[in-house]
């Protein structure tokens, strides 16, 4: 499990947070990334990116009043609800 601080950039840590993932952890090993939550839309922008990238989302927690916590596997995500639903209506045509 390694620990990234990414406060410093503020509203723009995405790339660098994908990076640190893609990089910096093996599969199967855990990240915890630490970010500033300035703009409250960072938190669910933040778990659509982990998972539109193929990593799972263990965890997303208020840290401090300013910082979000997030806990990510380097595993693939199970499929959202949504695309299961999904997935079944266009098998069922």
């Amino acid at each position: 499990m390694k620990r990234f601080d990414l406060r410093h950039l503020k509203n723009d840590f995405y790339d660098r947070m994908l990076e640190l993932l893609d990089k910096q952890i093996s599969d199967g090993e855990t990240a915890i990334i630490i970010f500033e939550i300035g703009d409250f839309e960072n938190v669910q922008k933040s778990a659509d990116v982990v998972y539109e990238n193929g990593y799972t989302l263990m965890n997303s927690i208020k840290f401090t009043e300013v910082d979000w916590t997030l806990v990510i596997k380097k595993v693939k995500p199970e499929p959202r609800a949504v695309e299961e639903d999904e997935t079944a209506k266009e098998e069922g045509k």
